[in-house]
Protein backbone atom coordinates (compact mmCIF):
# COMPACT_ATOMS: atom_id res chain seq x y z
CA UNK A 1 0.00 0.00 0.00
CA UNK A 2 1.36 3.29 -1.03
CA UNK A 3 1.39 6.01 1.72
CA UNK A 4 -0.42 8.99 1.91
CA UNK A 5 1.43 12.30 0.71
CA UNK A 6 0.77 14.85 3.54
CA UNK A 7 -1.42 17.67 2.49
CA UNK A 8 1.86 20.13 3.25
CA UNK A 9 3.97 18.91 0.46
CA UNK A 10 0.79 18.68 -2.20
CA UNK A 11 0.23 22.32 -1.33
CA UNK A 12 4.32 22.62 -1.94
CA UNK A 13 4.58 21.04 -4.94
CA UNK A 14 1.49 23.08 -6.21
CA UNK A 15 3.43 26.88 -5.19
CA UNK A 16 6.73 25.82 -5.66
CA UNK A 17 6.93 26.57 -9.70
CA UNK A 18 5.47 30.17 -8.33
CA UNK A 19 8.12 30.74 -6.53
CA UNK A 20 11.21 30.15 -8.77
CA UNK A 21 11.50 33.66 -9.75
CA UNK A 22 12.00 34.82 -6.28
CA UNK A 23 13.89 32.09 -4.87
CA UNK A 24 16.99 32.17 -8.22
CA UNK A 25 20.02 33.74 -7.31
CA UNK A 26 20.44 36.98 -8.60
CA UNK A 27 23.90 39.62 -8.29
CA UNK A 28 21.97 42.55 -8.40
CA UNK A 29 19.85 43.67 -5.59
CA UNK A 30 16.62 45.28 -6.84
CA UNK A 31 13.20 45.24 -4.81
CA UNK A 32 10.86 42.32 -6.12
CA UNK A 33 7.86 42.75 -8.61
CA UNK A 34 4.25 42.54 -7.31
CA UNK A 35 3.83 39.36 -8.37
CA UNK A 36 7.39 38.06 -7.23
CA UNK A 37 6.40 39.41 -3.85
CA UNK A 38 2.80 37.68 -3.81
CA UNK A 39 4.23 34.79 -5.01
CA UNK A 40 6.64 34.51 -1.95
CA UNK A 41 3.91 35.32 0.61
CA UNK A 42 1.40 32.90 -0.98
CA UNK A 43 3.99 30.17 -0.70
CA UNK A 44 4.60 31.33 3.00
CA UNK A 45 0.85 31.16 4.00
CA UNK A 46 -0.36 28.53 2.62
CA UNK A 47 2.80 26.51 3.74
CA UNK A 48 1.69 27.45 7.45
CA UNK A 49 -2.07 26.83 6.73
CA UNK A 50 -1.39 22.78 5.49
CA UNK A 51 0.62 22.84 8.90
CA UNK A 52 -2.22 23.87 10.85
CA UNK A 53 -4.46 21.53 8.93
CA UNK A 54 -2.12 18.89 9.84
CA UNK A 55 -2.29 19.83 13.24
CA UNK A 56 -5.92 19.64 13.16
CA UNK A 57 -6.15 16.34 11.33
CA UNK A 58 -3.39 14.91 14.51
CA UNK A 59 -4.64 17.12 17.63
CA UNK A 60 -8.38 18.15 17.18
CA UNK A 61 -10.87 16.35 19.10
CA UNK A 62 -13.09 15.68 16.18
CA UNK A 63 -12.92 17.59 13.36
CA UNK A 64 -16.70 17.29 12.58
CA UNK A 65 -17.03 18.81 9.18
CA UNK A 66 -13.37 19.46 7.10
CA UNK A 67 -15.38 21.16 3.49
CA UNK A 68 -16.85 23.16 5.50
CA UNK A 69 -14.42 24.67 7.40
CA UNK A 70 -12.94 24.57 4.21
CA UNK A 71 -15.27 26.31 2.32
CA UNK A 72 -15.65 29.18 4.90
CA UNK A 73 -11.46 29.40 4.81
CA UNK A 74 -11.66 29.93 1.74
CA UNK A 75 -14.89 32.47 1.83
CA UNK A 76 -12.60 34.51 4.16
CA UNK A 77 -9.58 34.97 2.12
CA UNK A 78 -11.75 36.60 -1.03
CA UNK A 79 -14.32 38.48 1.76
CA UNK A 80 -10.78 40.43 3.61
CA UNK A 81 -10.06 41.12 -0.43
CA UNK A 82 -12.81 43.56 -0.98
CA UNK A 83 -16.98 43.40 0.26
CA UNK A 84 -18.42 42.10 -2.94
CA UNK A 85 -15.64 39.41 -3.59
CA UNK A 86 -16.72 35.60 -2.32
CA UNK A 87 -16.34 32.03 -2.33
CA UNK A 88 -19.55 30.31 -3.51
CA UNK A 89 -20.14 26.64 -2.43
CA UNK A 90 -21.53 24.33 -4.58
CA UNK A 91 -25.30 24.94 -3.45
CA UNK A 92 -25.02 28.86 -3.72
CA UNK A 93 -23.47 28.52 -7.23
CA UNK A 94 -25.94 26.27 -8.66
CA UNK A 95 -28.37 28.73 -6.77
CA UNK A 96 -26.57 31.57 -9.02
CA UNK A 97 -26.60 29.70 -12.41
CA UNK A 98 -30.05 29.25 -11.80
CA UNK A 99 -31.47 32.56 -11.15
CA UNK A 100 -29.64 34.20 -14.16
CA UNK A 101 -31.11 31.74 -16.15
CA UNK A 102 -34.54 32.52 -14.68
CA UNK A 103 -35.56 29.21 -13.49
CA UNK A 104 -35.52 30.52 -9.73
CA UNK A 105 -38.32 30.57 -7.15
CA UNK A 106 -38.40 33.13 -4.67
CA UNK A 107 -40.25 34.77 -2.68
CA UNK A 108 -40.11 38.27 -3.90
CA UNK A 109 -38.02 40.73 -1.54
CA UNK A 110 -35.27 43.69 -2.20
CA UNK A 111 -32.52 42.96 0.34
CA UNK A 112 -30.03 45.64 1.58
CA UNK A 113 -26.75 44.63 -0.39
CA UNK A 114 -24.77 46.80 2.38
CA UNK A 115 -24.80 44.33 4.50
CA UNK A 116 -21.78 42.38 6.91
CA UNK A 117 -22.13 38.89 7.33
CA UNK A 118 -21.23 39.46 11.47
CA UNK A 119 -24.72 41.10 10.81
CA UNK A 120 -27.28 38.69 12.85
CA UNK A 121 -30.25 40.10 10.33
CA UNK A 122 -30.69 40.28 6.55
CA UNK A 123 -32.60 43.80 6.20
CA UNK A 124 -35.99 43.64 3.52
CA UNK A 125 -35.52 47.31 1.94
CA UNK A 126 -38.97 46.68 -0.73
CA UNK A 127 -40.80 43.82 -1.62
CA UNK A 128 -42.16 43.00 -5.21
CA UNK A 129 -45.40 44.08 -6.09
CA UNK A 130 -47.97 41.56 -5.85
CA UNK A 131 -45.37 38.83 -5.25
CA UNK A 132 -45.39 36.25 -2.07
CA UNK A 133 -43.77 38.44 0.72
CA UNK A 134 -46.03 41.28 -0.22
CA UNK A 135 -49.42 39.04 -0.24
CA UNK A 136 -48.34 37.40 3.30
CA UNK A 137 -47.66 41.29 4.72
CA UNK A 138 -43.60 41.55 4.70
CA UNK A 139 -43.13 45.27 4.83
CA UNK A 140 -40.36 47.44 3.57
CA UNK A 141 -37.34 47.63 6.57
CA UNK A 142 -38.57 44.09 8.55
CA UNK A 143 -35.07 42.40 9.61
CA UNK A 144 -34.77 39.17 9.20
CA UNK A 145 -33.28 36.67 11.52
CA UNK A 146 -33.99 33.22 10.46
CA UNK A 147 -34.82 31.69 8.40
CA UNK A 148 -35.98 27.60 8.54
CA UNK A 149 -34.78 27.78 12.46
CA UNK A 150 -31.25 28.60 11.23
CA UNK A 151 -30.12 32.08 12.64
CA UNK A 152 -28.21 34.26 9.81
CA UNK A 153 -25.54 35.22 12.38
CA UNK A 154 -22.66 34.59 10.54
CA UNK A 155 -24.40 33.23 7.35
CA UNK A 156 -23.24 35.03 4.25
CA UNK A 157 -25.65 37.14 2.10
CA UNK A 158 -25.37 34.97 -0.81
CA UNK A 159 -26.24 31.76 1.96
CA UNK A 160 -29.17 33.35 3.39
CA UNK A 161 -30.67 34.51 -0.44
CA UNK A 162 -29.98 30.75 -1.47
CA UNK A 163 -32.06 29.59 1.83
CA UNK A 164 -34.64 31.41 1.01
CA UNK A 165 -34.87 30.28 -3.14
CA UNK A 166 -36.29 26.85 -3.96
CA UNK A 167 -38.53 25.08 -5.73
CA UNK A 168 -41.94 26.16 -6.72
CA UNK A 169 -44.83 26.00 -4.28
CA UNK A 170 -42.25 24.98 -1.56
CA UNK A 171 -42.50 26.78 1.63
CA UNK A 172 -39.96 28.99 3.18
CA UNK A 173 -40.33 29.88 6.79
CA UNK A 174 -38.74 33.16 8.17
CA UNK A 175 -39.15 35.21 11.65
CA UNK A 176 -38.59 39.15 11.19
CA UNK A 177 -38.33 41.98 13.39
CA UNK A 178 -40.38 44.90 12.66
CA UNK A 179 -39.59 48.43 14.54
CA UNK A 180 -42.23 48.90 17.18
CA UNK A 181 -43.20 45.59 17.27
CA UNK A 182 -42.62 43.72 20.80
CA UNK A 183 -42.66 40.36 19.28
CA UNK A 184 -40.78 38.56 16.65
CA UNK A 185 -43.09 37.40 13.75
CA UNK A 186 -42.90 34.24 12.12
CA UNK A 187 -44.18 34.09 8.25
CA UNK A 188 -44.91 30.85 6.17
CA UNK A 189 -44.13 32.47 2.63
CA UNK A 190 -44.34 29.88 -0.34
CA UNK A 191 -42.28 30.39 -3.11
CA UNK A 192 -43.38 31.09 -6.45
CA UNK A 193 -42.24 32.78 -10.13
CA UNK A 194 -41.41 36.56 -9.25
CA UNK A 195 -43.23 38.81 -11.97
CA UNK A 196 -41.11 41.10 -13.39
CA UNK A 197 -43.09 44.28 -12.83
CA UNK A 198 -40.02 46.49 -12.75
CA UNK A 199 -41.92 49.78 -12.54
CA UNK A 200 -44.71 51.45 -11.03
CA UNK A 201 -45.75 54.69 -13.13
CA UNK A 202 -48.32 57.54 -12.28
CA UNK A 203 -49.44 61.11 -13.16
CA UNK A 204 -49.78 63.40 -10.29
CA UNK A 205 -52.51 65.46 -12.04
CA UNK A 206 -52.90 67.88 -9.31
CA UNK A 207 -48.87 69.41 -11.13
CA UNK A 208 -49.42 67.62 -14.07
CA UNK A 209 -46.16 66.09 -13.45
CA UNK A 210 -45.30 62.34 -14.42
CA UNK A 211 -43.60 59.94 -11.85
CA UNK A 212 -42.13 56.45 -12.68
CA UNK A 213 -39.84 53.99 -10.12
CA UNK A 214 -37.97 51.52 -11.03
CA UNK A 215 -36.84 48.47 -8.48
CA UNK A 216 -34.54 46.68 -10.52
CA UNK A 217 -32.94 46.84 -14.04
CA UNK A 218 -34.09 43.44 -15.62
CA UNK A 219 -35.05 42.75 -19.88
CA UNK A 220 -38.89 43.86 -18.85
CA UNK A 221 -37.58 47.28 -17.42
CA UNK A 222 -36.39 48.31 -20.35
CA UNK A 223 -39.69 48.04 -22.43
CA UNK A 224 -42.06 49.25 -19.05
CA UNK A 225 -39.78 52.36 -19.06
CA UNK A 226 -40.44 52.81 -23.43
CA UNK A 227 -43.80 51.82 -22.83
CA UNK A 228 -44.05 55.06 -20.12
CA UNK A 229 -42.11 57.38 -22.24
CA UNK A 230 -44.27 57.08 -25.36
CA UNK A 231 -47.68 57.33 -22.94
CA UNK A 232 -46.10 60.79 -21.23
CA UNK A 233 -44.92 61.62 -24.63
CA UNK A 234 -49.00 61.93 -25.77
CA UNK A 235 -49.52 65.23 -23.90
CA UNK A 236 -47.76 68.51 -22.45
CA UNK A 237 -46.37 67.71 -19.06
CA UNK A 238 -44.38 70.20 -16.48
CA UNK A 239 -41.77 67.24 -15.62
CA UNK A 240 -40.88 64.04 -15.22
CA UNK A 241 -39.46 61.98 -11.88
CA UNK A 242 -37.33 59.08 -12.21
CA UNK A 243 -37.22 57.33 -8.66
CA UNK A 244 -34.54 55.07 -8.33
CA UNK A 245 -33.96 54.75 -4.99
CA UNK A 246 -33.76 51.31 -3.25
CA UNK A 247 -32.57 50.20 -6.63
CA UNK A 248 -29.66 48.07 -5.90
CA UNK A 249 -29.23 47.77 -9.59
CA UNK A 250 -29.52 44.45 -11.99
CA UNK A 251 -28.11 43.89 -15.70
CA UNK A 252 -25.98 46.27 -17.13
CA UNK A 253 -27.16 46.51 -20.65
CA UNK A 254 -30.65 46.88 -19.80
CA UNK A 255 -28.90 50.45 -18.22
CA UNK A 256 -27.64 50.96 -21.38
CA UNK A 257 -30.97 50.41 -23.05
CA UNK A 258 -33.26 52.65 -20.91
CA UNK A 259 -29.87 55.29 -21.11
CA UNK A 260 -30.89 54.78 -24.60
CA UNK A 261 -33.95 56.25 -24.64
CA UNK A 262 -33.09 59.61 -23.29
CA UNK A 263 -29.70 60.15 -24.89
CA UNK A 264 -28.68 60.50 -28.33
CA UNK A 265 -27.31 57.46 -30.68
CA UNK A 266 -23.73 56.59 -29.86
CA UNK A 267 -23.77 58.10 -26.58
CA UNK A 268 -21.08 57.34 -23.63
CA UNK A 269 -22.74 55.28 -20.83
CA UNK A 270 -20.08 53.42 -18.90
CA UNK A 271 -16.24 52.41 -19.42
CA UNK A 272 -14.38 49.67 -17.16
CA UNK A 273 -11.00 50.09 -16.44
CA UNK A 274 -8.56 47.35 -14.97
CA UNK A 275 -6.11 48.05 -11.57
CA UNK A 276 -3.53 49.64 -13.74
CA UNK A 277 -6.25 52.27 -15.21
CA UNK A 278 -6.46 50.64 -18.58
CA UNK A 279 -10.03 51.00 -20.15
CA UNK A 280 -11.08 47.66 -20.48
CA UNK A 281 -14.90 48.08 -22.05
CA UNK A 282 -16.68 50.50 -23.34
CA UNK A 283 -20.51 50.65 -23.68
CA UNK A 284 -22.54 53.40 -25.81
CA UNK A 285 -26.50 53.50 -26.39
CA UNK A 286 -27.47 51.91 -29.64
CA UNK A 287 -30.69 53.28 -30.79
CA UNK A 288 -32.76 56.72 -31.22
CA UNK A 289 -33.92 58.51 -28.27
CA UNK A 290 -37.66 58.95 -27.36
CA UNK A 291 -37.92 61.05 -24.15
CA UNK A 292 -38.89 64.27 -24.84
CA UNK A 293 -35.60 66.35 -24.26
CA UNK A 294 -37.05 69.95 -23.33
CA UNK A 295 -38.94 68.50 -20.25
CA UNK A 296 -36.91 68.24 -17.07
CA UNK A 297 -35.57 64.79 -15.58
CA UNK A 298 -35.50 64.84 -11.74
CA UNK A 299 -34.08 61.35 -10.68
CA UNK A 300 -34.88 60.32 -7.01
CA UNK A 301 -31.71 58.80 -5.14
CA UNK A 302 -30.78 57.69 -1.66
CA UNK A 303 -28.29 55.43 0.06
CA UNK A 304 -29.80 52.15 -1.70
CA UNK A 305 -29.24 53.49 -4.98
CA UNK A 306 -27.10 51.19 -6.25
CA UNK A 307 -24.63 49.34 -9.20
CA UNK A 308 -26.38 49.90 -12.24
CA UNK A 309 -28.75 52.22 -11.34
CA UNK A 310 -25.83 55.03 -10.26
CA UNK A 311 -24.25 54.05 -13.30
CA UNK A 312 -27.48 55.31 -15.43
CA UNK A 313 -28.18 57.99 -13.22
CA UNK A 314 -24.45 59.69 -13.41
CA UNK A 315 -24.54 59.06 -16.94
CA UNK A 316 -27.63 61.28 -17.69
CA UNK A 317 -26.15 64.18 -15.52
CA UNK A 318 -23.30 64.13 -16.55
CA UNK A 319 -24.47 64.17 -20.31
CA UNK A 320 -26.96 67.18 -19.93
CA UNK A 321 -23.54 69.10 -18.23
CA UNK A 322 -21.88 68.22 -21.32
CA UNK A 323 -24.29 68.97 -23.83
CA UNK A 324 -25.14 72.75 -21.88
CA UNK A 325 -21.11 73.15 -22.27
CA UNK A 326 -20.85 72.25 -26.33
CA UNK A 327 -24.18 73.74 -26.96
CA UNK A 328 -24.75 77.33 -24.94
CA UNK A 329 -27.93 78.65 -23.90
CA UNK A 330 -30.53 76.10 -24.37
CA UNK A 331 -33.19 74.43 -22.53
CA UNK A 332 -32.63 70.82 -23.46
CA UNK A 333 -31.57 68.37 -21.26
CA UNK A 334 -32.23 69.60 -17.61
CA UNK A 335 -31.42 66.72 -15.21
CA UNK A 336 -30.79 66.95 -11.68
CA UNK A 337 -30.38 64.67 -8.92
CA UNK A 338 -32.64 65.09 -5.52
CA UNK A 339 -32.54 63.05 -2.45
CA UNK A 340 -29.27 61.81 -0.47
CA UNK A 341 -25.92 60.22 -1.64
CA UNK A 342 -25.86 57.05 -3.64
CA UNK A 343 -24.38 53.88 -2.35
CA UNK A 344 -21.19 54.50 -4.36
CA UNK A 345 -21.01 50.92 -5.95
CA UNK A 346 -18.72 50.64 -9.30
CA UNK A 347 -16.96 47.68 -8.95
CA UNK A 348 -17.35 44.86 -11.25
CA UNK A 349 -17.63 40.78 -10.01
CA UNK A 350 -16.04 37.85 -12.33
CA UNK A 351 -18.02 34.41 -11.19
CA UNK A 352 -15.25 31.86 -12.26
CA UNK A 353 -15.94 28.25 -11.72
CA UNK A 354 -13.15 26.38 -9.79
CA UNK A 355 -12.52 22.75 -8.45
CA UNK A 356 -15.58 20.71 -6.26
CA UNK A 357 -18.66 22.48 -8.41
CA UNK A 358 -17.43 25.76 -6.33
CA UNK A 359 -17.11 29.72 -7.77
CA UNK A 360 -15.31 32.10 -6.76
CA UNK A 361 -16.58 35.57 -6.86
CA UNK A 362 -13.94 38.51 -7.85
CA UNK A 363 -13.87 41.55 -8.45
CA UNK A 364 -12.10 42.53 -11.61
CA UNK A 365 -12.41 46.22 -12.68
CA UNK A 366 -14.36 49.51 -12.14
CA UNK A 367 -17.31 51.03 -13.64
CA UNK A 368 -17.04 54.38 -14.57
CA UNK A 369 -20.11 56.23 -15.87
CA UNK A 370 -19.16 58.32 -18.96
CA UNK A 371 -15.66 58.47 -17.71
CA UNK A 372 -16.35 59.60 -13.97
CA UNK A 373 -15.78 57.36 -10.82
CA UNK A 374 -18.23 56.40 -8.33
CA UNK A 375 -16.58 53.78 -6.66
CA UNK A 376 -16.42 54.80 -2.88
CA UNK A 377 -17.69 58.13 -3.42
CA UNK A 378 -21.23 57.39 -4.66
CA UNK A 379 -23.65 60.10 -7.04
CA UNK A 380 -23.80 63.56 -4.96
CA UNK A 381 -27.88 64.99 -5.39
CA UNK A 382 -27.66 68.38 -6.46
CA UNK A 383 -30.38 69.04 -3.94
CA UNK A 384 -29.79 67.26 -0.53
CA UNK A 385 -33.09 66.20 0.82
CA UNK A 386 -33.46 63.71 3.62
CA UNK A 387 -36.02 61.48 4.07
CA UNK A 388 -38.52 62.15 6.86
CA UNK A 389 -40.66 59.15 8.22
CA UNK A 390 -44.06 59.23 9.05
CA UNK A 391 -44.60 59.70 12.75
CA UNK A 392 -44.74 56.19 14.82
CA UNK A 393 -48.36 55.22 16.43
CA UNK A 394 -46.22 56.24 19.94
CA UNK A 395 -45.68 60.01 18.67
CA UNK A 396 -49.43 60.32 17.23
CA UNK A 397 -50.34 59.42 20.91
CA UNK A 398 -48.18 61.88 22.61
CA UNK A 399 -49.02 64.66 19.78
CA UNK A 400 -52.41 64.04 20.67
CA UNK A 401 -52.75 63.57 24.35
CA UNK A 402 -49.47 66.18 25.59
CA UNK A 403 -48.90 69.43 25.13
CA UNK A 404 -52.29 70.76 24.16
CA UNK A 405 -54.65 73.20 26.16
CA UNK A 406 -57.88 71.33 24.67
CA UNK A 407 -55.54 67.83 26.83
CA UNK A 408 -55.63 69.21 29.97
CA UNK A 409 -58.43 68.04 32.30
CA UNK A 410 -61.34 70.86 32.60
CA UNK A 411 -59.88 72.68 30.13
CA UNK A 412 -62.13 75.79 28.56
CA UNK A 413 -64.13 75.00 25.80
CA UNK A 414 -65.44 77.83 23.34
CA UNK A 415 -68.63 77.39 21.22
CA UNK A 416 -66.80 76.87 17.93
CA UNK A 417 -64.86 73.68 19.85
CA UNK A 418 -66.92 70.26 19.19
CA UNK A 419 -65.94 67.74 21.73
CA UNK A 420 -63.51 64.49 19.85
CA UNK A 421 -65.13 61.45 20.13
CA UNK A 422 -63.17 58.00 20.03
CA UNK A 423 -62.30 56.44 16.53
CA UNK A 424 -64.02 53.68 15.99
CA UNK A 425 -61.95 50.35 15.48
CA UNK A 426 -61.34 50.53 11.56
CA UNK A 427 -62.68 47.09 10.26
CA UNK A 428 -60.32 44.66 9.21
CA UNK A 429 -59.82 44.61 5.41
CA UNK A 430 -58.26 42.16 2.95
CA UNK A 431 -54.72 42.81 1.48
CA UNK A 432 -55.05 46.62 -0.55
CA UNK A 433 -53.05 45.94 -4.24
CA UNK A 434 -49.32 47.40 -3.89
CA UNK A 435 -50.37 49.97 -6.54
CA UNK A 436 -52.32 51.53 -4.40
CA UNK A 437 -50.19 51.05 -0.97
CA UNK A 438 -47.73 52.88 -2.89
CA UNK A 439 -49.64 55.63 -3.99
CA UNK A 440 -50.46 55.87 -0.36
CA UNK A 441 -46.85 56.09 0.83
CA UNK A 442 -46.11 58.72 -2.36
CA UNK A 443 -48.50 61.12 -0.51
CA UNK A 444 -46.55 61.06 2.62
CA UNK A 445 -42.95 61.23 0.33
CA UNK A 446 -41.10 63.99 1.39
CA UNK A 447 -38.80 64.00 -0.90
CA UNK A 448 -41.04 63.07 -3.67
CA UNK A 449 -43.23 66.67 -2.29
CA UNK A 450 -39.70 68.32 -2.59
CA UNK A 451 -38.78 67.34 -6.08
CA UNK A 452 -42.48 68.27 -7.36
CA UNK A 453 -42.02 72.13 -5.51
CA UNK A 454 -38.61 71.78 -7.36
CA UNK A 455 -40.61 71.53 -10.50
CA UNK A 456 -42.91 74.04 -9.92
CA UNK A 457 -39.97 76.47 -9.19
CA UNK A 458 -38.46 75.39 -12.17
CA UNK A 459 -41.30 76.28 -14.71
CA UNK A 460 -41.63 79.77 -12.84
CA UNK A 461 -38.41 80.58 -14.12
CA UNK A 462 -38.59 79.15 -17.36
CA UNK A 463 -41.25 81.08 -18.35
CA UNK A 464 -40.23 84.56 -16.46
CA UNK A 465 -36.36 84.67 -16.79
CA UNK A 466 -35.27 81.62 -18.55
CA UNK A 467 -31.66 82.78 -19.48
CA UNK A 468 -31.59 82.14 -15.42
CA UNK A 469 -31.91 78.17 -15.96
CA UNK A 470 -30.75 77.67 -19.62
CA UNK A 471 -28.72 74.85 -18.45
CA UNK A 472 -28.26 72.79 -15.58
CA UNK A 473 -25.84 74.63 -13.41
CA UNK A 474 -27.27 77.83 -13.69
CA UNK A 475 -30.24 75.66 -12.43
CA UNK A 476 -29.65 74.39 -9.77
CA UNK A 477 -27.84 77.58 -8.26
CA UNK A 478 -30.97 79.59 -9.60
CA UNK A 479 -33.48 76.82 -7.34
CA UNK A 480 -30.77 76.41 -4.48
CA UNK A 481 -31.64 80.37 -3.95
CA UNK A 482 -35.05 79.99 -3.84
CA UNK A 483 -35.39 76.61 -2.44
CA UNK A 484 -33.96 76.18 0.80
CA UNK A 485 -34.17 72.20 1.23
CA UNK A 486 -32.07 70.54 3.88
CA UNK A 487 -29.15 73.58 2.50
CA UNK A 488 -27.33 74.23 5.54
CA UNK A 489 -28.23 77.87 7.06
CA UNK A 490 -25.39 80.67 8.52
CA UNK A 491 -27.16 82.23 11.05
CA UNK A 492 -25.78 85.24 12.87
CA UNK A 493 -26.54 86.70 16.04
CA UNK A 494 -27.58 90.14 16.30
CA UNK A 495 -26.40 91.53 19.90
CA UNK A 496 -29.46 94.74 21.00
Amino acid sequence: MKKAIPIIHIIHLLLAPLCLNAAAPTTISTQPSYEEAFDQLAYNWTRTFAEVIQLAKKKHYKVADLEQSMIKAIDAFLTNLDPHSSFLDPKTYKSMLESTSGQFFGIGIVIDNTRKQKDKYLTIVDTIPDGPSDKAGIKPLDKIIEIDGTSLEGMSTEEATTKIKGPKNTTVHIKVLRENHPDLISFDIERDVIKEQNSMSFLIKDYNIYYISLNMFTENAVQQIENFLKKSNERPYKGLILDLRNNSGGLLHSAIDIAGLFLEKGSLVVVTKDKTGKVTEQYATRRDPIANAKMPLFILTNNYTASAAEILASCLKSHAQEHAQKQGHNQKSLVFLVGTSSFGKGSVQEVIPVGNNCAAKITTTLYFPNNRNIQGEGITPDFLVERCLPPTEQMQWFTKHYGRESALNNSIKTGTQTEEKPAEPAAKKGPTRWTERAKEMLKTDNQLRETISLINLLQTFLTLCPEKVCDCTKAVEQLRNAHIGNNSLEIEEIKL
